[in-house]
This record gives C-alpha cells, sequence and structure tokens, in this order.
C-alpha cells in the first residue's frame, strides 16, 4: 500500500527545509524527501574553497538567522552544517537518500514514485533546487580522450587535474573563482564574455554600506509585483551575474589570460571564437546548469522546459508547487536568504487549499 502524506516536498535543501519550516508552523503534516545521503550534502559536494557570496547577515532560513559574524562569507562546509542543524533545530521529517523517479496524477492527487516507494499526496512541492544538470556542450565529447574534463559539480581543487594548461569555460563567479584558484599551479585561460563586475569590493568596507542596499533592491524592488522587476526579469533569467569575489584585477594579476568563446573543437583541442586553437590539458567547464524536472510527468512545462506556475502556484495542476527556482517572485528567490519569503506563500497557499480537502486516513 502507498503511503500517504497531505504534502511531499521534493528536495531537502535551502528551499525545502525553509518550505517544511512554514508547513510545521501552520501545522500542516508533511514530509521531505531527499536524494543525499545527509542534509546539506549539495553543498558539500561542491568545490573545496567556495564560500557564499553574500554575508552571513543575509543568509539566514526563516526562524533561525546563520550562526556566524554577520559579515562572514561561509565556506561550502558551514553551509551544510547549518541546514543539516537546522532540520534538526526545528524537528523537520526528512527522509534521506530517497531520489523521486516521478510525479504523476493521481485521482485529485499525486503519486510520487522514489527507489521502489510509492507515496500517495494532496500535494507536491518541487523544491529540487537550481544545480541540477550542468550544461556542457556537445563538441565536449570531440576534445583528446587524453584531456581531462570536469564540470564545477565534480571539480573539487587542483590536484584533480594533470600537469598542462587549464581552459576555465565560462566566465562567471564560479569560472572566474575556479581560473584564478588553479592559476597557481597551472598556466590557465579563461574563455567567455566578459559579464561586468560589481561597483565596489567584495567583503570590503563600501560592500558592507552597499550589501543592505543591493538586499533591497533584489528582495523588494526587482519582483514580479513591480514594473521594473517584470520588465528585468525576462533578461535577468538568461543573464550571468556580475563577477564578485575575484575581479578582473585579480585575474590579471594571477595572470589568467581572458580568451574569446570556446566554439568547438579542431584536431582534439578547443577551438575559440577567433580561430585559435589552445594546447591545454585540462578543461573545466563552467557553463551553467539546466533545470531536469523530467521526473515531473505532468503537462505543466512551456517550450522552454520552465514549469507555468505563479509566484510558484501551478494553477492548472492543482495542489502542484515551485519553491526556489530563479526569480521565481524576486531576484532573491533563489537565495539562501531569499528562498524563505517565497516558501511561506506555498505553505500558505497548501493550508488555505488542504483546509477544504480531507486527506484520508
Amino acid at each position: 500500500m502507498p503511503e500517504r502524506f497531505e504534502t511531499v516536498v521534493v528536495g531537502g535543501g535551502q528551499a525545502g527545509l525553509a518550505t517544511g519550516y512554514h508547513l510545521a508552523k501552520r501545522d500542516r503534516p508533511f514530509v521531505i524527501l531527499d536524494a543525499n545521503e545527509r542534509i546539506g550534502d549539495a553543498w558539500r559536494g561542491r568545490w573545496d574553497s567556495l564560500r557564499l557570496i553574500s554575508p552571513a547577515g543575509v543568509s539566514g532560513l526563516p526562524g533561525w538567522p546563520f550562526p556566524a559574524d554577520k559579515w562572514a562569507f561561509p565556506t561550502k562546509d558551514e553551509v551544510a552544517a547549518y541546514l543539516e542543524s537546522y532540520a534538526d533545530r526545528f524537528d523537520l521529517p526528512v527522509r534521506t537518500g530517497v531520489r523521486v523517479e516521478s510525479v504523476s496524477r493521481n485521482g485529485s492527487g499525486y503519486l510520487v514514485s522514489a527507489d521502489g516507494l510509492r507515496l500517495e499526496a494532496d500535494n507536491v512541492v518541487v523544491a529540487s533546487g537550481r544545480f541540477q544538470r550542468p550544461r556542457v556542450p556537445d563538441f565536449a565529447s570531440e576534445l583528446d580522450p587524453d584531456i581531462v574534463q570536469l564540470d564545477s559539480t565534480r571539480y573539487r581543487n587542483p590536484a584533480q587535474l594533470q600537469e598542462g594548461g587549464v581552459l576555465v569555460v565560462g566566465a562567471g563567479n564560479s569560472g572566474a573563482e575556479i581560473a584564478f584558484e588553479l592559476s597557481s599551479r597551472h598556466q590557465t585561460w579563461l574563455s567567455g564574455r566578459d559579464v561586468g563586475q560589481t561597483p565596489v569590493q567584495h567583503g570590503g568596507r563600501l560592500d558592507r554600506l552597499f550589501t543592505p542596499v543591493f538586499w533591497f533592491v533584489i528582495y523588494q524592488v526587482l519582483s514580479t509585483r513591480t514594473f521594473v522587476g517584470r520588465k528585468v526579469r525576462p533578461k535577468a533569467l538568461h543573464a550571468t551575474p556580475p563577477l564578485e569575489p575575484v575581479r578582473r584585477k585579480d585575474l590579471a594579476a594571477a595572470g589568467v589570460e581572458r580568451v574569446p568563446k570556446m566554439v568547438g573543437v579542431e584536431d582534439g583541442l578547443p577551438v575559440l571564437e577567433d580561430g585559435r586553437a589552445l594546447t591545454v590539458r585540462n578543461v573545466v567547464w563552467c557553463t551553467g546548469y539546466d533545470a531536469d524536472y523530467g521526473w515531473v510527468d505532468l503537462p505543466i512545462f512551456d517550450q522552454r522546459g520552465e514549469p507555468a506556475d505563479e509566484r510558484g502556484v501551478v494553477e492548472n495542476a492543482p495542489g502542484l508547487y515551485f519553491v526556489g527556482r530563479y526569480f521565481q517572485f524576486a531576484l532573491a528567490s533563489a537565495l539562501i536568504g531569499g528562498v524563505g519569503r517565497d516558501a511561506e506563500y506555498v505553505a500558505e497557499h497548501i493550508a488555505k487549499r488542504s483546509a477544504t480537502t480531507v486527506t484520508p486516513t
């Protein structure tokens, strides 16, 4: 017999935990399913030197500020520990090591299939996060097999690479940070367009003055309820944020050579937009991510594979919700410090819906 829940939350990262917090506040029964063995493993599995770009003071989940100096930039392991402690602190019912394989209609509710389990639910919240499937071009397979290739989800530290030059493809924050780190041991090229940089030095005195203003803008001004937010959103969905921790001068000082976009492969070597072929021994792909909703077996997606929702509520599939998507309601929606408001909105919608829905026991 399938287990029965009022709400199943898919994903035990910041979006899923924030949703759980708000559902618990409303005394609604739910379970959170996470594919990782431990809460926070999605953070533990990223590169060793990664830190949050936002300071701890604006990086807390609802109900519990991040336990660090407000101007500190927590490491990825500190973020993981915080998420794990958060679930314990609020006694959230998280089942780890459970990978959801499909969500489908089941009468007026949903059937969630996961690792041999079958769960029936009135509501399903998809909170599986932004970093789901690394975006690597098809021509990557044409590179010389002797070239070590890693994407940013598998890169940990410079020791993984072999001697010789490194091409980092993708010049956003991830690419810049990884290229900067690798430059101490390897001749390093950073491929991609210049995405600009923030107007003040990351972590400096001016940054402390700028941060409250920045957060007000991305949390309040750039949202779907304002004219400017609605105008900016389509562009922001496809834009790469400007450089913050590692800036242009840092890359130049470290000897990282900026080169044009990689466009193909010739004789097993990466070819740039200007026609050059680079002789390198390693390639690190920092070319972004694609959402992977193939396991949601429902006709709710547009041509780009994005769900047709309004603030996370899918109108043509009552009881289905999304939390943690980029610019879901505001530019801050996918950030640890910004996801709580969207989670609260979805939890309140579930509470109101569930008040009129009798769940069999």
